[in-house]
């Protein structure tokens, strides 16, 4: 098993919005309408949305490959790019997106340790993340590695509010 991660530009775009589309829509689309899905994804995954993502200081984007074959990404924000005013010392992991036929190898782990990694690398003393509330399995697996919740805020699914769960988890940077 082959594992490499590597950082994304603008030619990565249409992937990018592939692998969104595809594992946004596996993940909720049974606990949500249509509509609000459609609504949702056309927003946050167009093209253009996304450039601007890419194009932002604050944020990065790294797509990880298993055997060369494209299983997923990360999207990391700092500074005024966090979705949540979390300071200059947190670093925040706005999405960890695995298709659904990479899940369970591990992949989300070597995911949030690259985002913990260049977290210390820049020292920052937390990183923290949102999560549905309904997302049990990714809830487990945040509180598995050291996540703790420490907030909620609401997250519209089309004109569905719902709610996120904050998870934060402390590093060392400062030592």
């Amino acid at each position: 098993m082959s594992v490499k991660i590597q950082k994304c530009g603008i030619e990565d775009v249409e992937l990018l919005q592939e692998i969104s589309i595809e594992t946004f829509n596996d993940t909720f689309k049974d606990q949500n309408s249509p509509e609000n899905m459609k609504n949702y994804m056309d927003r946050a995954f167009n093209s253009n949305q996304l450039n601007m993502e890419l194009n932002n200081i604050h944020s990065e984007f790294f797509l990880i490959f298993l055997d060369e074959e494209p299983a997923g990404y990360l999207k990391i924000n700092s500074q005024t790019a966090q979705s949540e005013k979390m300071g200059d010392d947190a670093l925040e992991i706005e999405r960890i997106y695995i298709r659904n036929k990479f899940q369970k190898q591990g992949l989300g782990k070597y995911l949030i340790n690259t985002a913990i990694d260049i977290a210390l690398g820049e020292k920052k003393n937390r990183v923290w993340l949102g999560v549905w509330e309904k997302n049990e399995n990714a809830i487990q697996f945040y509180k598995k590695i050291g996540f703790v919740q420490v907030g909620a805020h609401s997250f519209f699914m089309g004109d569905e509010e719902q709610r996120d769960y904050i998870m934060c988890k402390t590093l060392m940077a400062g030592k």
